[in-house]
């Protein structure tokens, strides 16, 4: 993929605050369906505040096919979707995400059926992954490309992938791999690319 800029949104991290000026309360995530009640604090089985959402993901939730790879933005590995956006989880503070819907990439399996997400399989049957470090967040990144604009040209998927660099040099494959997909119109199987969400009171 062409260098740019992520497509990704991320934001910079503020100063870190003196563990006696942090106040204490509780933040909710929805993570791939699912809620948490996380307790903001110093210690070690609360949320820092100055945690990021990648930390979190990973080390707080177990779910660590979010990969941090620079943890300065630029590589685009640790993309998740908040709230149907492409973001870059390193760059977010968890109490930033406060009442959020993020999924990840464990959240694109269909819960019912465990079928995969019409993306992972293409990446599966065109080999668009070698390492598979980076998979998670391209296949992330083309995701929010897709639920945003059914039909992108190739030329866009470039650009919406251009945030997310492959050190395996997997590009073409990657690309063939999303614009399959789009030829089925964001179907394989008869699953759709929209992301599958269960009921919340």
């Amino acid at each position: 993929m062409r260098k740019g800029r992520s497509k990704a949104i991320g934001v910079k991290r503020p100063l870190r605050k003196g563990p006696n000026r942090v106040e204490k309360s509780t933040i909710r995530l929805l993570v791939n369906g699912q809620e948490h009640l996380l307790r903001v604090g110093n210690r070690p089985d609360e949320v820092d505040p100055s945690h990021t959402l990648a930390f979190t993901l990973r080390e707080t939730l177990g779910l660590t096919g979010t990969k941090i790879g620079c943890d300065h933005g630029a590589c685009g590995a640790c993309t998740v979707l908040m709230d149907g956006k492409a973001v870059l989880s390193c760059m977010i503070l968890t109490v930033e995400a406060e009442g959020k819907e993020i999924t990840t990439i464990e959240g694109l399996r269909n819960r019912e059926t465990g079928q995969l997400d019409p993306l992972q399989q293409a990446f599966i049957d065109h080999t668009a992954f070698q390492c598979g470090f980076c998979t998670p967040g391209i296949i992330l990144s083309a995701k929010a490309l897709l639920m945003e604009k059914a039909s992108p040209t190739e030329q866009e998927v470039k650009e919406a992938l251009a945030g997310n660099f492959c050190r395996c040099i997997s590009h073409y494959h990657i690309l063939d791999a999303v614009m399959s997909v789009v030829r089925m119109g964001g179907k394989r199987d008869g699953t759709s690319i929209s992301i599958h969400r269960e009921a919340h009171p």
